[in-house]
Parts: C-alpha cells; sequence; structure tokens
C-alpha cells in the first residue's frame, strides 16, 4: 500500500472512531430532571386561559413543553398525593389517606422515583416541600418526608414562618372567628422575595444547579405558596385588584342535587361562614401568592437558561392538588368536584417536538413516575399503576384510552370519582350514599348531576364498571385502616 493510500486509510479510520465516540459520548450523556412542585396550586394560570391570574414564568414553560389540559391528582390532600406521585402506587395501596400515615409502614421496601435515579448514577436532592414533612418525629426527624429517597435535602424557613407567625395570630384575631388561621393573609411590604420561604427554595435550588451542573441529576424543588396562609413579600398584593375578584355563582338547588359528602369538606359550608367581601379578599391574597411563587420558579428557570442546562433537562411542574375558591360554595380542597382534582402539569423535554401544544387527553400524577423513568431511560419497578405519558409527548393527539381516578376520604368510608374526556362519574362508599354525573361537554361547571337521570343510565353502568376495576367493592378487611381520623377541617400547618 502507498504512503497516499495509506494516509487515505487513517483519515477514514480517524473519522469513524470519531464519529463512533461521539455516539457512545450521546449514548451515555443521561438527561436531567428537574422536579418543580407548587403546593395547592389550582388551574387559574394565564397558559391555562385565565386571564386574571399573572404568571409568566409558568406561561413561559409552557411554550416550551407539552401543557396537559386534563391531569388529575389520585386524592386532593398533600400526603396522599405526593405519596401516591412518589410510589408511582395508588393511594389504596399505599394506604395514605391522611396526614399521620407514612407509606413505608407497609411498604418498607418499595422504591421511589428519586431512589430510582439514585441506584442509575444520579445525583438526587430536594430543597422544600416534596413529600409532606408537617408532623415531626414519625419516621426518624423527618415526618412524612422520606429520607431513604435522598441524598441530601434541605428545608428552608424564610421570615413567613418565623418572624410572621405572631403577625398572622394578631391578624386573624382581628378578623374574629369567621375567616380562620387557615384563611389568613399578610402582605409583607417591606420584605423580599428571597427573605420568604419560597425565596430561599428557589436560592437553595439555584446553589445546588451550580454545584452539581456538570452530573446528572434529579433535583426536586417543591415550593409552599400558594398554600394558606397566603403571605407574600411587597408588591404581588398590588397586582391584583378587589373589584375585579368575582366570586362563583352557588346552584339554588346544589343540596338537593348532590349528596351530602360532595359538599362536607367545607364546615361550615358555604364558604366556612366568612362573608361574601371576605372571600374575595382571600381570592386575591390566593392570586398574589400564585404570582410570588412564580417569580420564584422564574429564577430557577433562568438559572437552568444561564448554566446551558436546559438542552439536556426534563422540566416537570406539577400541583399536589387543585384548589376550591368558592365553586359549589367550598373552599380548599379534599372534594371529588374537577377543582379539587383538577392539576397543572406541564412537561418540558429534551427533543420535544410538541413544545407549547396542549393535551387533552385525560392523564394522572400518577404517570409522573413512569414518564421520567421512561425519558431517562431506566427501568422502573413492574407494579407501578400509572403509565409513560411519552406517546404524547410526541404527539399530544395520539389516541389515549385511560382515565383519571380521584378519591377522597369521609371518615369511615370513601368518595371514588373517575374522569373520561367527557364525563365525571363519582360515588359515595361504593354508591350506598349517592352519586354524581356530570358531562363536561354541556356542563365543565359541574352544576347539573344527571346521576338520577333515566336518559343517562347506560352512561352510569359504563362508568360504574369502569370506577370498579380500580375502586372494586369493599371485602371483609377491606374499609379503611383501623384507626383513621376523619380529615373533613382544614390542613392550616405544612
Amino acid at each position: 500500500m502507498n504512503k497516499k493510500h495509506t494516509l487515505k486509510l487513517c483519515f477514514i479510520l480517524t473519522g469513524l472512531l470519531l464519529a463512533l465516540g461521539s455516539t457512545l459520548s450521546g449514548a451515555e450523556k443521561k438527561p436531567n430532571v428537574l422536579f418543580i412542585a407548587v403546593d395547592d396550586m389550582n388551574n387559574d394560570l394565564g397558559c391555562y386561559g385565565n386571564p386574571q391570574v399573572k404568571s409568566p414564568n409558568i406561561d413561559r414553560l409552557a411554550t416550551q413543553g407539552v401543557r396537559f389540559e386534563r391531569a388529575y391528582c389520585q386524592f386532593p390532600l398533600c400526603s396522599p398525593s405526593r405519596s401516591s406521585i412518589m410510589t408511582g402506587l395508588r393511594p389504596d395501596t399505599t394506604r395514605v389517606f391522611d396526614l399521620q400515615y407514612h407509606f413505608r409502614q407497609d411498604l418498607p421496601h418499595v422504591v421511589t422515583l428519586p431512589q430510582l435515579f439514585t441506584t442509575n448514577g444520579y445525583y438526587v436532592a430536594r430543597v422544600g416541600k416534596i413529600y409532606h414533612y408537617g408532623n415531626p418525629g414519625q419516621i426518624g426527624t423527618s415526618g412524612l418526608d422520606d429520607p431513604a429517597s435522598w441524598q441530601e435535602f434541605y428545608n428552608p424557613a424564610g421570615r413567613d414562618k418565623t418572624a410572621l407567625e405572631q403577625d398572622v395570630i394578631r391578624y386573624t384575631g382581628k378578623r374574629g372567628g369567621g375567616l380562620g388561621s387557615a384563611m389568613a393573609f399578610l402582605n409583607d411590604k417591606s420584605g423580599k422575595d428571597e427573605e420568604h420561604t419560597d425565596g430561599k427554595v428557589a436560592t437553595q435550588a439555584i446553589d445546588l444547579l451550580e454545584k452539581h451542573q456538570d452530573k446528572p441529576f434529579f433535583l426536586a424543588v417543591g415550593f409552599y405558596r400558594p398554600h394558606c396562609p397566603w403571605i407574600t413579600p411587597g408588591g404581588y398584593f398590588e397586582m391584583y385588584s378587589l373589584d375585579a375578584m368575582q366570586l362563583p355563582d352557588i346552584a339554588p338547588d346544589i343540596k338537593e342535587t348532590v349528596p351530602a359528602p360532595a359538599l362536607a369538606s367545607t364546615k361550615p359550608w358555604p364558604y366556612l361562614g366568612v362573608t361574601p367581601e371576605q372571600a374575595r379578599e382571600c381570592k386575591l391574597a390566593y392570586y398574589a401568592s400564585i404570582s410570588f411563587v412564580d417569580a420564584q420558579i422564574g429564577r430557577v428557570l433562568d438559572a437552568l437558561d444561564r448554566l446551558g442546562l436546559r438542552q439536556n433537562t426534563v422540566v416537570v411542574f406539577w400541583s399536589d392538588h387543585g384548589y376550591h375558591l368558592g365553586e359549589h360554595g367550598l373552599w380548599f380542597k379534599q372534594s371529588c368536584f374537577e377543582e379539587s382534582a383538577r392539576v397543572p402539569l406541564i412537561i418540558a423535554a429534551p427533543g420535544l417536538r410538541s413544545g407549547g401544544k396542549a393535551c387533552s387527553r385525560t392523564v394522572e400524577l400518577l404517570d409522573l413516575y413512569p414518564t421520567l423513568a421512561d425519558l431517562a431511560g431506566l427501568t422502573p419497578p413492574k407494579r407501578l399503576e400509572g403509565a409513560s405519558l411519552r406517546p404524547l409527548l410526541d404527539d399530544p393527539a395520539a389516541p389515549w384510552a385511560r382515565s383519571a381516578f380521584t378519591q377522597v376520604q369521609r371518615g369511615g368510608f370513601p368518595g371514588h370519582s373517575v374522569r373520561t374526556e367527557r364525563w365525571r362519574y363519582t360515588e359515595w362508599d361504593f354508591g350506598n350514599k349517592g352519586a354524581e354525573l356530570y358531562d363536561h361537554h354541556t356542563d365543565p361547571q359541574e352544576l347539573h348531576n344527571l346521576a338520577a337521570d333515566p336518559r343517562h343510565a347506560a352512561s352510569v353502568a359504563e362508568l360504574k364498571a369502569l370506577l370498579k376495576t380500580v375502586h372494586p367493592a369493599p371485602v371483609q378487611g377491606g374499609k379503611p385502616r383501623a384507626g383513621f381520623a376523619e380529615s373533613l377541617g382544614v390542613e392550616i400547618r405544612n
């Protein structure tokens, strides 16, 4: 072989080796995950069609990812919902129905979502609230957190949880017994974003992004707002006008047309006994809290861009459950109505061709575990009860045969609800204490219960059978575990 041919062969081999090295390097590059959670946030966001609420950073994320229009929690209460998300299992499997029980009491060896990433070589950390850890001393020293899920975790506390505590007590005392401490709000005009807890959460998250940008990471960032009390730094209350706050109408015959347990999440009903004026003030404070936490999310997303990490990071934004602001006369959560069960969910993934699109398929928060495992190329546990949303990320209009199931507890009996793209069907105590049927094609506010209408008997039968595939009729020993405390009141503290 002459020198010319030898050099040509060397160039060819060198090119092949470089190409192979590039391919291997790309194959070995694991996608990061930025897992952003908010607490008690409903779908009152600009990107979900609410023109009042100022949420520019969440709206910006929606232009880069897929916005799920019909996403639902499995249980509209912090710990049951979060335990379900993090284990990939329904509340009937985790046995978490309240704010006291920890899923590892029955499932000590379950592999949580962050644990899956740890075992696959990721740096895994939590900042703020991901599990519900408001009851210290139950599992180690971290309450309802799960230390086994994290390599590091941080619990920032700002002036809204320290210096302003007494201000909230004094404020609610001035208001009298009607408003109640759970609905307290305070415009902290002298406070700065970085001094409040969610500001500190964002600061800590940015610090961890900077420190661990050179290795694959799963970073869970849990913000506390808009959970009450609605305390924000200065400037956020001023974004809104009280005159623009309107309360939804309550159907005059609602107590005659829906089962009593459907309205039992708000006591006293309606509006927890507050006046309409107080309720409008609370709605303004709730919206101000959304704008505050939106600004903190924006800080984290800006850092992700500044560090050049966005192109290889899956960003997930979710709320643990929805929230009532007067619909049906209800406040807070723990109902089976749409406003309590529905959540905002946005997923932006590297190489996503459907960025900025909306998906109208019915999905569950339960689906996040298999979805993230799929996007990262990891093998999840076999017993997960959700499904990967990757087909809908590729094509938001792709066929999808799954429904969404939400449940609550009313002392000694459950409420179970199934949502399809058209219908919501709910049974209380397996139908023994009533049922509800709503047609979202004609009644998106769920004002007209059709369950007893003989013209819809076929739909009731079909949805009842669908509900039983997930919540079959109880057998002996199938009731909620002994000692379950009735949770009809309001969750006040984190």
